[in-house]
C-alpha cells in the first residue's frame, strides 16, 4: 500500500509527503522538476523526503505513456494530486503551460485512479481562483464559478468538473480542495512573502498592487497539510445518492489586509520596507476570504497559525536556507 503524491518537489507536494512519511506511511513521489522557478529548490526539497519508505520517479503527468510506466510497479491505494502549472501571471504569457498540465495531467491522473484496484481515495488541488471576481464575501463552495478570471482558474474549475464526471461515471472518490494563499517554509519564490523578503532584506522596493487595497486569506503550510491528509483520508462514501466527489475551501477563514501582512513580515526581519504602489495587475482580484464550515463539519479542519506566528517562522527559514545571519 502506498500513497502517490504528484508534484512531490513542489511547496505542498513536499510538505504533505513529510507529514505522511514521518507517520510511516509508503509514498511514491512523483515530478517533472520544471524549470518555472529554481529546480535546486525543488532538488534541496526532495532532499528533505529522504528515507527508506519514500520512491521518486521524475515523470510529467501531461505524458500518460511514462506516467503509466513509472508507477505500474507500486499498488497506490491513495493519490494526492498537486502537480500543477501555479501562477495566476504566468499563465497570461504562457498558456499551453496550463493546458498541458493542469487539464491534460489532470485527466491522466483521473484515468490512472479509475484503473488503480483497490484505490481508496484521491485528492487534487483547485483553488481560490475559480471564485473570480465575486464580491459575496467569504467565498463559499456553492456560489457560482463560471466567470474566472484568469487561464490558471480556468484550468482550475475544468479540474473540478472533470472530477465530477469520473465520480459520476466510474464512482472514483475524490476530492478537491480550494487552496488560498498558502504560505510558509520551503515556499516558491514567485509568492508574495518570498518575494518581499528578498526585497526588503536586499534593500530594493517591493511592488504593491491595487495601491494596497488587497486582502487574502493566508494560509499557513502546516495547517493546510493537516486539511489535505484529512480528506485523502476520508474519501466521500459512495451511497449511490450522488457522485463520490466533494470540494472544499481550505483556508484560514480569517483574510488579512496586505498592508497588515507587510507590517508583520517588516517586524519579523526587522527592517522597514520600501513600498511601491501600483495598480491591480490583470487576472488579480482584490480579495480572498474562505468559508471553510464545510471542510471544518466534514473533517475537523481547524487552522491554528495567525500570521503573526506564521511569517516569523517564514523569514526564519527563508534565512537559514539563503545563508543570512
Amino acid at each position: 500500500m502506498a500513497y502517490l503524491v504528484t508534484g512531490v518537489a513542489g511547496f505542498i507536494g513536499a510538505a504533505v509527503a513529510r507529514r505522511l512519511l514521518d507517520r510511516g506511511e509508503q509514498v511514491v513521489g512523483i515530478d517533472n522538476l520544471n524549470d518555472y522557478y529554481a529546480v535546486q529548490l525543488k532538488h534541496d526539497r526532495l532532499a528533505t523526503l529522504a528515507r527508506p519508505n519514500f520512491t521518486f520517479a521524475a515523470v510529467d503527468i501531461a505524458d500518460q505513456a511514462a506516467l503509466t510506466a513509472a508507477l505500474a510497479p507500486h499498488r497506490i491505494t491513495h493519490i494526492v494530486h498537486l502537480a500543477a502549472q501555479a501562477g495566476v501571471r504566468y499563465s497570461l504569457t504562457n498558456p499551453h503551460a496550463y493546458v498541458q498540465s493542469n487539464v491534460v495531467g489532470q485527466v491522466n491522473l483521473l484515468e490512472y485512479a479509475r484503473s488503480c484496484d483497490g484505490l481508496v481515495s484521491m485528492s487534487y488541488a483547485s483553488s481560490s481562483s475559480v471564485y473570480g471576481g465575486n464580491t459575496k464575501l467569504p467565498f463559499a463552495e456553492d456560489d457560482r464559478v463560471d466567470a474566472p478570471v484568469s487561464l490558471y482558474a480556468a484550468t482550475k474549475k475544468s479540474d473540478e468538473l472533470m472530477g465530477h464526471v469520473y465520480a459520476h461515471l466510474y464512482r472514483v472518490p475524490l476530492t478537491g480542495l480550494r487552496f488560498f494563499t498558502v504560505y510558509g517554509p520551503w515556499s516558491r519564490p514567485d509568492m508574495a512573502t518570498w518575494l518581499f523578503t528578498d526585497a526588503i532584506l536586499k534593500g530594493k522596493p517591493i511592488r504593491v498592487f491595487n495601491n494596497g487595497d488587497m486582502s487574502r486569506d493566508f494560509t499557513f503550510i502546516d495547517d493546510i497539510v493537516s486539511g489535505v491528509i484529512a480528506v485523502t483520508d476520508s474519501p466521500p462514501a459512495d451511497d449511490g445518492s450522488r457522485p463520490p466527489h466533494r470540494v472544499y475551501n481550505i483556508g484560514n477563514n480569517k483574510p488579512e489586509r496586505l498592508l497588515h501582512m507587510i507590517d508583520v513580515l517588516e517586524d519579523a526581519i526587522g527592517i522597514k520596507a520600501v513600498r511601491s504602489l501600483e495598480p491591480m495587475q490583470p487576472g488579480d482580484v482584490p480579495a480572498t476570504y474562505a468559508d471553510i464550515s464545510a471542510i471544518q463539519r466534514d473533517h475537523g479542519f481547524a487552522p491554528t497559525t495567525p500570521i503573526e506566528v506564521g511569517i516569523p517562522r517564514f523569514v526564519d527559514w527563508f534565512k537559514s536556507y539563503h545563508g543570512i545571519a
